[in-house]
């Protein structure tokens, strides 16, 4: 049995009709790896934005609902990490979709190795202002107040937002790639936290993350491996460990493909 790896979806993005389209080929690779997950593990930013208000839920994702639903009732457990984008889910996924809700990174281990999973978000050094706003965002009196906007209201202002800040991650991405031809990972937050991890828990074998959209597959040292999950927004890039060693896989062109290695930094 397999364990899968997936994240930052951010579904509901740009448009109606390309959300849709990610969303029909997410279901395609979720029938095809049902039959012999183990355990699935999406690790955040599934929606580019998601609130639970009491009685309602965001409008759409019925085919991706479904299918979770029929994964779940079929005895195959399913995690969702809270990201950045979907801090805002509470128990909707746990009491509707039996999908197990984790708000802290976890470490678990497979097959001998030990694994390091989280979202990422907020780890490493530095990126104060966005820790402070994430602190704002998990504060419950603010999300209290938030559910008294009319979801019409609360949705167009969070993804007003949410696009601002996507925006101002892609540009300083391509001012890298111009300036040196790629992004060096190595110098990424979350390989930094990695490093430092292991200085006080050499134990950890993989080092899982997502949200940079970044597909990386780097070593730390001659036991560990960094590994970020790129993204299903241009990407289609998910992990899967088949007990003995970790791959990265492509799901682009609706087959399970390598990743092939120029596609990494």
């Amino acid at each position: 049995m397999r364990i899968y790896f997936a994240s930052d979806f951010h579904l509901g993005i740009p448009d109606h009709d390309s959300s849709l389209k990610r969303e029909k080929l997410l279901v395609k690779w979720l029938e095809l790896i049902r039959q012999d997950a183990g355990e699935i593990f999406l690790m955040g930013d599934i929606f580019d934005f998601w609130f639970e208000y009491q009685t309602v839920i965001p409008k759409g994702f019925a085919r991706l609902f479904g299918k979770l639903a029929e994964i779940t009732d079929q005895g195959i457990p399913v995690y969702l990490f809270r990201g950045n984008h979907d801090i805002w889910a509470f128990d909707y996924f746990q009491k509707e979709l039996g999908i197990s809700l984790q708000r802290k990174p976890v470490i678990r281990e497979w097959g001998g190795k030990r694994f390091f999973l989280s979202h990422g978000d907020g780890l490493g050094p530095g990126d104060t202002g966005f820790k402070f706003l994430k602190r704002v965002f998990e504060f419950r009196p603010n999300q209290w107040l938030f559910n008294w906007l009319h979801p019409d209201i609360g949705t167009r202002m969070a993804l007003y937002f949410s696009r601002r800040s996507r925006y101002a991650n892609v540009l300083r991405d391509e001012k890298e790639i111009k300036l040196s031809g790629k992004i060096d990972v190595s110098k990424e937050r979350l390989f930094t936290f990695a490093k430092s991890h292991l200085e006080t828990d050499p134990s950890i074998d993989y080092f899982i993350f997502g949200h940079r959209h970044i597909a990386a597959d780097i070593p730390l040292n001659g036991k560990s491996r960094f590994i970020n999950l790129g993204d299903w927004v241009s990407n289609f890039t998910y992990a899967v460990f088949d007990g003995g060693d970790l791959r990265l896989m492509t799901f682009k062109h609706g087959i399970p493909e390598p990743l092939p290695p120029d596609n990494l930094p």
